[in-house]
């Protein structure tokens, strides 16, 4: 999620916190006077029909249409200002190393390169995003107001697949990482003896992996192990480098596929 956009609902949520208690003081407050008019007032049974039956007809889509409407146009007049591609793509595509491959609609990226006899793929998806932008959110509530404004923008732990498969033999080595930071941890690492059984993404091939050994802990390997397959990595391409740029494209693809969200809704409430 956009960090405009991230700062943006941090701030309205907030004001909506402060609303509800401000509204709840209130409403305890003016019970005693509410008590008595009620008691004195008579019934309104019809005014209640006929706002049921406005809610029936389909009024509140009118209203939800111009809410998205309004997103919309703060969406476009901050790509406006932040138009054509982002010096971070630019510069990563620049180096020639990784091909990024990336469907609009999809929550899922993928990065591929040749190393040698090696083919290298390196996956990650943007729906971690969302739980951490919540958990975040929660967090820093009661902090907004004193953190200072040259506080670094907050990195959200992005999990990536690596799976390397060999043109010269059978088998393939998946790596399961997480990338915060600018450094990718590595949790364990799995090898399949059937290259496809690695690769595929089918949920086939899901479901006989869950049934398969998928290796230790990483952090329970030998120090010296551990050190030389991180050497082994980095000498693939999957070094620090990559790890700042995946949260930046997440970050972007994200935004991208939020306006695209915002005009399918849009359009489906409109018809």
């Amino acid at each position: 999620m956009s960090a405009l956009r991230t700062l943006r609902q941090l701030t309205v949520t907030t004001s909506r916190v402060v609303a509800a208690r401000q509204a709840s003081t209130l409403s305890c407050r003016a019970l005693p006077a509410l008590a008595t008019r009620a008691s004195s007032a008579p019934s309104n049974s019809r005014a209640f029909s006929v706002s049921a039956r406005s809610f029936g007809e389909g009024t509140t889509g009118v209203s939800l249409s111009q809410k998205l409407q309004e997103e919309l146009n703060y969406e476009k007049e901050a790509e406006a200002v932040n138009s054509g591609t982002p010096d971070f793509l630019k510069a990563f595509n620049e180096q020639g190393v990784w091909e990024i491959q990336d469907v609009l609609g999809n929550d899922e990226v993928t990065l591929t390169r040749k190393f040698g006899n090696e083919n290298i793929r390196l996956m990650f998806s943007i729906a971690d995003m969302q739980g951490e932008e919540e958990d975040f959110q929660a967090e820093n509530e009661s902090e907004s107001e004193t953190e200072g404004e040259d506080e670094p923008l907050h990195s959200y732990p992005i999990r990536a697949s690596l799976s390397i498969t060999k043109t010269t033999g059978p088998g393939c080595l998946n790596v399961d990482m997480v990338c915060q930071e600018g450094h990718f941890v590595v949790e364990n690492v799995s090898f399949y003896n059937d290259a496809k059984l690695g690769t595929d993404l089918t949920a086939d091939a899901d479901w006989k992996r869950r049934g398969t050994y998928i290796g230790p802990q990483f952090d329970t390997l030998d120090v010296a192990v551990q050190e030389e397959f991180e050497k082994y990595l980095q000498e693939r391409g999957v070094n620090e480098h990559v790890a700042l740029f995946i949260p930046d494209y997440a970050e972007f693809k994200e935004q991208n596929e939020y306006v695209k969200w915002l005009n399918n809704v849009k359009t489906f409430v409109d018809q």
